[in-house]
């Protein structure tokens, strides 16, 4: 199998090399492991592409390369250069510093690169370690990712749904705020929703005298909706959430044609 890896926190993330451990399992010894990620950290960006402005592509090593651009913009440099005569078999993309479930899935980087890859039509997995009390002081944080993420996605590829649809289903693993030995299992589990957790913004003003505004998020341990990614992280569980790029509401459709269809 070859398999392609990227990340949103950067090519010297330690959470890329997990995955890459991860990856180099899956691969086996017949297999291939390449990188293309972002050379600086590009957490929120989501599903941005540097469509206005060229992005540098430098390589590190073997099969090793980064791109000076977003996440969306590494696969698409893998696709259509690094990998252009070979491409893989499937895209990991991770393992995220941080959760990204519930709202984060929208601003989530590690999610527009697993998109990306989705919409031209390869499977893909976004990989994720919540953090929390239970793991912050752990020497590996990343361990419940590191223990039983090459089990999970293994699990995901032979029983999961792979379609081929025109907006390509991928997936959304995060792993829970626990020690490897505490987590329970996986499930799977819709997207869910943090109420009092938006995105606001602290403002700063410089020596000079210019007004800067940080970005910051909220709390990320309130709870979610039973079934839901949050609430199975919390609970100790490896949460498996499939996603679309389609954002239609399908389910209002019935109801606007009858109001406004003329």
């Amino acid at each position: 199998m070859r398999i392609l890896i990227t990340n949103d926190d950067g090519i010297n993330a330690p959470g890329l090399k997990v995955l890459e451990a991860i990856a180099t399992e899956l691969a086996g010894d017949d297999g291939e492991v390449w990188t293309v990620a972002p050379a600086f950290e590009q957490s929120g960006v989501g599903h941005c592409i540097s469509y206005t402005h060229p992005t540098m592509l430098s390589q590190f090593g073997p099969r090793r390369f980064a791109a000076e651009g977003s996440p969306a913009d590494c696969v698409l440099a893998a696709l259509y250069q690094v990998m252009k005569d070979n491409p893989p078999d499937l895209v990991l993309s991770g393992v995220n510093r941080g959760n990204n479930a519930a709202e984060n899935v929208l601003y989530s980087g590690t999610i527009g690169a697993s998109m990306e890859a989705a919409l031209q039509g390869l499977p893909s997995i976004a990989l994720s370690q919540f953090y929390g009390p239970d793991n912050n002081s752990l020497d590996n944080p990343f361990e419940a990712a590191s223990v039983h993420g090459t089990a999970m996605v293994r699990s995901l590829l032979r029983h999961g749904i792979w379609d081929d649809s025109d907006y390509r289903l991928f997936y959304n693993v995060n792993f829970p705020p626990v020690p490897a030995d505490a987590v329970k299992g996986q499930r799977i589990t819709t997207q869910g929703w943090r109420k009092e957790t938006n995105m606001g913004v602290e403002p700063h003003r410089s020596p000079s005298g210019r007004m800067f505004l940080w970005v910051k998020g909220g709390p990320q341990h309130l709870p979610t909706v039973p079934g839901s990614d949050v609430a199975a992280n919390l609970e100790g569980y490896i949460s498996i959430t499939p996603l679309r790029a389609d954002l239609t509401a399908h389910e209002t459709l019935d109801t606007l044609k009858a109001r406004l269809d003329t």
